[in-house]
């Protein structure tokens, strides 16, 4: 029985044209393999890779460019704040000298209209006074009349002893008034 068992072929081992057979396919098939597929498979990846570099610089140069642009925006960005920074300064100073423009103006108005009043008031406080005068003269003459008992004719005389009388009346008024102070004073 032994030297049955040698004479059998081994049913896990192939026979010899078999391997023969599978070595020439698998030659056949690594030669077109290498010659017609694998070249396209390196043009793909040749081209995937291309692609992907040149993605990758396009991307680069994009950022370069995009990073440029926002350090341009920035400095436009602040040009335009410091432009309205000096537009708002201006404005504040345009606005301080129109204020003091006014405010200018406004005094020499009330102080020209003051000037105006305070002429108008001595003007009618003149022609009150002289109004004044000829009536107490005109009283004075009727008064003195009527005490002598005759009239007043002279019309010179009897203005020189109103004017006489109205100017002792006046410096008698402004010798009290020059007296008075002193005596509070004391």
């Amino acid at each position: 029985m032994t030297i049955l068992a040698a004479e059998e072929p081994n049913p896990v081992l192939p026979h010899t044209s078999e391997i023969i057979v599978g070595l020439v396919a698998f030659g056949l098939l690594f030669f077109f393999l290498r010659a017609k597929v694998f070249p396209m498979f390196e043009k793909t990846y040749a081209e995937r890779t291309a692609s992907i570099e040149g993605g990758m610089k396009e991307a680069e140069e994009s950022q370069a460019e995009a990073q440029q642009l926002l350090e341009q925006y920035r400095s436009q960005l602040s040009e335009a704040r410091s432009e309205a920074a000096r537009i708002r300064e201006d404005a504040k100073q345009q606005g301080q000298t129109i204020v003091d423009d006014m405010r200018r103006e406004a005094e020499e108005e009330a102080q020209r209209i003051t000037s105006r009043a305070h002429a108008q008031i001595e003007a009618e406080r003149e022609q009150v006074l002289r109004s004044l005068r000829t009536e107490v003269g005109t009283l004075a003459t009727t008064l003195a009349s009527r005490i002598v008992g005759e009239a007043l004719e002279d019309d010179e005389r009897s203005q020189r002893v109103v004017e006489r009388f109205l100017d002792d009346l006046e410096s008698a008024e402004a010798s009290d008034a020059a007296v008075g102070p002193a005596s509070r004073d004391e």
